[in-house]
């Protein structure tokens, strides 16, 4: 019978080691925040090692413990308020130009009087969206997505949550998925636009 023995190996080997499996295609790479965090450990366990065989030495470890741990605190949390990327379809609602429900509206009209539905459809949702926003139904809010706004407004009016779902799903299909606008696109909008001007909102 053969037994395995256990191997040792150095600290030095086991990172080479862990570097070479890590180099792997398989893994995704560490983004630059995983880097310099992974480098800060380093310099801290290198710390540790070195506070150990030097008088008073624990005391400065202490203090430069607690300095890096409120750098990676501060690096940490500008990384989670930097901008993500979105999915597609994910996409701001609005151009640079404030317009009111109103002006979305007939816009959207214009538009499908000259048969451009897909111009049609995005404006449409823009006016429900500004509806939503001038009824106090949800917040105005920068860079608020049709899925963003389909979920929010879908909370305040439930009997419209289905509607103002697809309705976000419509908006996404022509704007960033190619999809040609339809007339029954158009109309479904319409009609939600219609429901959202009559419905009360729920109290949140």
């Amino acid at each position: 019978m053969v037994i395995d023995v256990p191997v040792e190996i150095g600290r030095e080997a086991a990172r080479e080691a862990a570097v070479r499996e890590l180099s792997d295609p398989a893994y995704p790479k560490p983004s630059w925040v995983d880097r310099l965090l992974d480098r800060l450990w380093e310099f801290i366990n290198d710390l540790i090692e070195r506070a150990t065989g030097v008088p008073g030495g624990w005391l400065t470890l202490t203090v430069l413990v607690l300095i890096l741990a409120v750098i990676v605190f501060a690096l940490v949390r500008a990384a989670r308020k930097a901008p993500r990327s979105r999915r597609p379809g994910d996409g701001g609602l609005f151009g640079e130009t404030r317009l009111g429900a109103a002006e979305h509206r007939a816009l959207a009209e214009r538009h499908a009087a000259a048969g451009e539905w897909a111009q049609a459809i995005r404006e449409r949702l823009r006016a429900i969206a500004r509806e939503l926003e001038e009824r106090t139904i949800v917040e105005p809010m920068p860079g608020r997505t049709a899925t963003e706004l389909a979920a929010e407004a879908g909370r305040a009016l439930p009997a419209l949550a289905a509607d103002l779902d697809q309705g976000a799903r419509t908006f996404a299909d022509v704007t960033y998925g190619e999809r040609p606008g339809t007339p029954e696109g158009y109309a479904a909008l319409t009609d939600l636009d219609t429901a959202v001007r009559r419905e009360k909102a729920t109290l949140r």
